[in-house]
């Protein structure tokens, strides 16, 4: 079944270490941007009845309820079997919550990304643990249990000791989902340009070091896995029956549409995306994916891994004996050490790195 993605690009305040294409915008450009969604949206000749939507952003949890509701009543098929919204900790209210719940909205992912306040201060980020416990209290009592949570490894100040304090956090309010993100350094976000140029600004001195990050990352796969939270993608992880069914999609090249800026979409044969550029929202250009190979590097990110067809064999030979694969029955799937250096193994599948 197909899924659907709109982009809510308007931020209160732009993090540090984000790379999307969001921001804090003019007051006016919103009006517009509303506008021109619906008209997208409006003038879609839909291929399919979606079973998903996924509200990101941005910050979605900011919009409008009269204009979300408005975006959400030209998607067909509603009530979805999974809604998710993206939501910055401190931006839930009960009414807010309550009128997502009527509009169908039966899934929160809130961007925490640390329980250390002094590390939420170095991104942006003006929340507390206090808040963050606050609001998955509040989601629970209006009746949403489904529930992820971010953490980012390798924050300015982050230490080993400090990345326990969030993990504990994490597991004290026992959510079914948790996604753990490596920190991304390139050119896209203000600190990763700052590291990439030596910089000073952001905290980028006080990054640690890649062997803490991976030492955090394997510290969450073991805590979490110890409390039930399995890992079934690279950065994501949930009790059994919780996985995230709109982001599955993505991994397993099922179709989707995006709508709003920077929004991609995928039909089984075909990939098009929407401008990044706020401003300049209007559709992009197309191109025919190579399915067949794509399976390998987005499929390899799952735990499940991907059927060997015949593709790359020398390839997949080489990144077993290396460990970074591992053979069961038809399948390949990364190993553990394979995780943690999956853009060396995905370069030998699309020829360019991903990150």
């Amino acid at each position: 079944m197909a899924g659907v993605y709109i982009s809510y690009p308007f931020c209160a305040q732009k993090c540090s270490y984000c790379n999307f294409a969001s921001g804090v915008f003019p007051k006016e450009l919103e009006p517009v941007y509303q506008r021109r969604l619906l008209d997208e949206i409006a003038g879609t000749d839909w291929p399919f009845v979606p079973e998903t939507v996924y509200l990101g952003g941005g910050t979605p949890s900011l919009w409008d309820l009269g204009e979300l509701e408005a975006v959400l009543a030209g998607v067909p098929g509603g009530p979805w079997r999974e809604a998710t919204m993206e939501a910055a900790p401190g931006s839930l209210t009960r009414e807010r919550l309550l009128g997502w719940k009527e509009m169908g909205i039966n899934r929160v992912s809130l961007g925490v990304q640390s329980f250390v306040e002094r590390e939420i201060r170095r991104t942006g980020r003006k929340h507390s643990a206090a808040i963050v416990e606050q609001d998955v209290e509040l989601l629970r009592e209006c009746g949403i249990e489904s529930i992820n949570l971010d953490l980012i490894a390798g924050l300015a100040e982050q230490t080993r000791s400090s990345w326990e304090v969030s993990l504990e956090g994490v597991l004290r309010l026992n959510v079914p989902h948790v996604s753990i993100y490596i920190l991304e350094v390139d050119e896209d976000s203000r600190l990763g340009a700052e590291v990439l140029l030596n910089g000073k600004r952001y905290g980028a001195p006080d990054i640690p070091s890649e062997e803490s990050q991976v030492w955090m990352y394997e510290l969450a796969l073991e805590r979490l896995a110890a409390a039930g939270v399995m890992r079934y993608e690279i950065s994501n992880f949930a009790r059994p029956g919780w996985e995230s069914v709109h982001n599955l999609k993505y991994w397993r090249l099922e179709p989707y549409l995006g709508f709003g800026a920077d929004a991609h979409s995928f039909d089984g044969e075909w990939r098009w995306q929407n401008t990044d550029t706020v401003g300049d929202y209007a559709f992009g250009t197309r191109e025919r994916a190579d399915v067949g190979n794509e399976r390998y590097w987005v499929g390899l990110r799952l735990n499940e891994g991907v059927v060997v067809d015949g593709r790359f064999p020398a390839e997949i030979e080489r990144f077993v004996v290396e460990g970074l694969l591992e053979r069961f029955g038809d399948r390949v799937r990364l190993t553990n050490r394979g995780v943690l250096l999956s853009n060396e193994v995905f370069e030998a599948f699309v020829g360019e790195r991903l990150d």
